[in-house]
């Protein structure tokens, strides 16, 4: 998990140096979770329930809890929602990073409010193949 890859504030609330204070260390499954995420490569992401299939643990809410405390470590911007739209008040931040890295975008119509793109699931989705290390459940095509 390096912090250079963040912009340095993830899609929850949590402040830039980790989580909430009331933790004296990260959470072995938000750990976990956050190895993930590092793990997907630019221009690729994974939806809150690839990474919980991957991890064979938890569901996509207990993801999106994990990013949304704890996200700002890694790459917050490659764990997204199944169906494409970008996190609700993070969407600009995370529009910069998709295009910087080649992300596939389905870009909105006109009649999108603030017209902004949807991720391209269908190219984007990432199915952690490739990952030198990755097995078990990562091992599984995600579609």
């Amino acid at each position: 998990m390096s912090q250079d890859q963040t912009d340095g504030g993830g899609p929850g609330t949590a402040p830039a140096g980790g989580g909430p204070p009331e933790y004296a260390e990260l959470p072995a499954y938000a750990e976990r979770v956050l190895d993930v995420a590092d793990l997907i490569p630019p221009g690729r992401v994974m939806t809150y329930g690839d990474v919980a299939e991957w991890l064979g643990d938890g569901g996509p809410r207990q993801v999106g809890r994990a990013m949304a405390l704890y996200g700002s470590a890694v790459p917050w911007w490659r764990v997204v929602r199944s169906d494409g739209t970008l996190l609700p008040s993070h969407e600009l931040r995370a529009l910069e990073h998709y295009r910087a890295e080649g992300t596939p975008l389905r870009e909105a119509s006109r009649q999108a409010e603030g017209h902004i793109p949807k991720l391209d699931m269908r190219r984007a989705r990432w199915d952690g193949r490739g990952v030198e290390g990755a097995g078990g459940e990562g091992e599984e095509a995600h579609t």
